[in-house]
């Protein structure tokens, strides 16, 4: 499975794609590629899914330069491209600190 490490390189060289629904969101929620690429060096995983419905993933919170929260949820399956599966700014009503859910 692909490591944390990996995937942080990978999406800040812009080796990266989307899934056709992480496409609409990323354009929906006006989150650019250059976005991505700058939240792809300040990483962190905040929830890991091993048994994922089509491949293991973990969903992880990123910064950009401008200090916007970004999760992002990708594949771990190794591949010399991420997949991203959704993308999103957080709710800081739905999240504590951006890293924990609320009940």
């Amino acid at each position: 499975m692909k490591s944390l490490s990996d995937v942080q390189q990978q999406l800040i060289s812009g080796n990266f794609e989307f899934t056709r629904h992480a496409f609409k969101r990323a354009i929906e929620r006006n989150i650019s590629e250059q976005e991505i690429r700058e939240a792809g060096g300040k990483l962190e995983v905040i929830e890991d899914y091993p048994d994922d419905k089509y491949s293991p993933s973990f969903l992880l919170l990123g910064f950009t330069t401008g200090d916007r929260p970004l999760h992002i949820q990708t594949s771990r399956m190794e591949s010399d491209i991420t997949k991203i599966i959704t993308l999103y700014e957080p709710d800081p009503e739905e999240w504590i600190n951006y890293r924990i859910r609320r009940d």
